[in-house]
């Protein structure tokens, strides 16, 4: 391909940063008010905050109310596969699978959102801090390699972004669990502070708290408290929650350093050997398929873990045959998301004479008790996992089942708010194996002529052996809980994926034998490209992990402008 080009200089800035996700976002803040003139290239459309085009819309008011047509869904058959994520409150901002497509060797569940703001729009927002119990388990156990990091490194990352982000949370002084700086959390409703105090009771080692979520309930410059709509999906026009468009890029922008060039699909890493160094990128503009060329001093790949992988594979030269900075050949492995969809709930009897406030965004979470001390080891698997769960009244739909009733007393029936019912479901930690593996598929190219990804990975035998486990502890906390008739479920089509936690493929480590980054975030073989999304983790944890590439992407941001000011980039 031939760059097309206005002169270098107009396309030279201090620092280029690849994707406006939770992980970009925090570049551009942070890269910006350090002074640096920044570029962030969005491969989708720009979306400002408060473009959020159903944010107010009832559900009346959508054409088909919660139906699509045969022609919507079928571009968007992947996207679906959550179950939720295409419904017509949020199809838009998932990709059509037909223009993105990619392959499976196994299933996994590739959930994309290209726009400004990325997935930070969509999050779940359960923002929790990793442990030492995260960062050490590869070197304990064997599995993986040793994280270069430990939790003292990123700790005071995460008090910095916390502040920011705003987290309402309850301090609970757990060490698989550390506590962060915490807004008034969203209390519990009368059944889930219920729970808590049987939970409380009957175990030693398990406990539930307040979700830790990235909704504000107390307001923040130019943020609302949450309003507890429970839309988050859909854009929050309030800026109650966390994401890129409602924080991190609007300050970014405030300092006038920088420029986001929305329709720029980076094709790849354009390499400079005598340097060593990238000298900058190679885009395609989505709308005129031009390519251009941008250049800067360091280089931020934020574009998730997949995409930023996939732009390092695309990235070839004489020097890096086999995708920039693979001289490990460990680019594109260890493909990691947690496994989960193993629950269960059961009815709560009494307190037919409460009920909640609003719909509040979140819920509650039970931290990992497993392996976590000598006591609680199990002998069938290593790691862990966790619970999130809620408790609420039943509505209407109750009435579904029962076929043989209608008329008057039965709509009042249904008017009436039907018994509580408390439900949970686990998230539990993947192992990392090279074999789970991404590659280019140069035979199957996107709208854009581009190579695409085939995924191939799966679970092992660890997660099979966990899931037996998180059905048994579903069950054993329902029954502490006084809850009847429980139910649970282990969903057999819990693919990798489907969690939208896709971690690892260029992952940190030690020794540039067997890793793509270092301790920084740094491309061992090319100091001034940074990787600082998903794709940089060397493990997964059990817990949701937003709030590490949030810490990473600040610390590697604080190390590079001081690399730059030493003139060591």
């Amino acid at each position: 391909m031939t760059p097309s080009t206005k002169g270098k200089a107009a396309h030279t800035y201090d620092a280029i940063v690849v994707g406006s996700g939770i992980s970009g976002g925090w570049a551009a803040k942070e890269l910006t008010e350090k002074g640096l003139k920044t570029l962030v290239l969005e491969r989708g459309r720009d979306v400002k905050h408060g473009e959020y085009p159903t944010a107010m819309m009832d559900s009346w008011e959508f054409e088909g109310r919660n139906r699509r047509t045969p022609e919507q869904e079928a571009r968007q058959l992947k996207q679906a596969r959550t179950g939720y994520t295409t419904s017509p409150t949020s199809a838009h901002w998932f990709v059509d699978d037909i223009d993105n497509p990619y392959s499976e060797d196994q299933p996994f569940d590739w959930m994309r959102g290209y726009h400004t703001g990325g997935r930070s729009l969509m999050w779940g927002r359960h923002s929790y801090r990793w442990s030492d119990l995260d960062f050490e388990a590869n070197a304990r156990d064997g599995h993986g390699v040793d994280w270069p990091i430990r939790y003292a490194d990123v700790a005071p990352w995460y008090d910095y972004v916390e502040q920011w982000v705003g987290i309402n949370g309850t301090r609970e002084g757990l060490s698989q669990l550390p506590d962060g700086q915490f807004q008034p959390a969203m209390p519990l409703n009368v059944v889930e502070a219920h729970v808590q105090k049987r939970v409380a009771a009957h175990f030693s080692d398990r406990i539930l708290t307040n979700g830790r979520i990235a909704n504000l309930t107390e307001a923040k410059p130019g943020r609302a408290p949450c309003q507890y709509r429970n839309r988050c999906m859909r854009g929050c026009p309030f800026g109650a929650y966390f994401s890129s468009n409602s924080s991190t890029l609007p300050a970014a922008y405030a300092t006038g350093n920088l420029t986001l060039r929305p329709f720029s699909i980076v094709h790849e890493l354009i390499y400079d050997a005598d340097s060593g160094r990238a000298t900058g990128v190679r885009i395609v503009d989505a709308e005129t398929h031009e390519t251009f060329d941008y250049y800067a001093k360091v280089i931020f790949l934020c574009a998730s873990a997949i995409a930023s992988t996939s732009i390092l594979l695309k990235s070839k030269s004489d020097r890096f045959s086999d995708g920039f900075g693979n001289d490990s050949g460990e680019l594109g492995h260890n493909l990691m998301d947690h496994h989960f969809r193993v629950g269960g709930s059961g009815l709560i009897d009494g307190f037919n004479d409460r009920y909640y406030k609003g719909r509040r965004p979140g819920s509650f979470y039970i931290p990992r008790f497993r392996n976590v001390s000598a006591a609680t080891k199990h002998s069938d698997f290593l790691r862990g996992y966790g619970f999130q769960g809620s408790g609420s009244r039943q509505n209407w739909s109750r009435g579904i089942a029962e076929l043989e009733r209608f008329g008057a007393d039965f709509k009042a029936d249904l008017i009436e708010p039907g018994p509580w019912r408390v439900g949970m479901t686990a998230f539990g930690e993947h192992l990392p194996q090279h074999a789970n593996r991404l590659y280019l598929n140069e035979d199957l190219r996107d709208k854009w002529g581009q190579p695409t990804v085939t995924f191939d990975c799966g679970y092992g035998e660890n997660e099979a052996n966990m899931r037996q486990d998180m059905a048994v502890a579903t069950v054993e906390i329902l029954e502490a809980a006084g809850a009847r008739d429980i139910s649970t479920y282990d969903a057999p089509n819990s693919n990798p994926g489907l969690s939208i936690h896709e971690m690892g493929t260029a992952r940190m480590g030690r020794d540039a034998r067997t890793s793509v980054l270092n301790a920084h975030n740094q491309v061992h073989a090319a100091p001034n490209v940074y990787v600082t999304d998903g794709a940089c983790m060397t493990s997964s944890s059990c817990v949701n992990p937003s709030l590490t590439y949030m810490a990473l992407t600040a610390r590697a941001v604080d190390h590079a402008v001081g690399e730059l000011t030493k003139m060591n980039l």
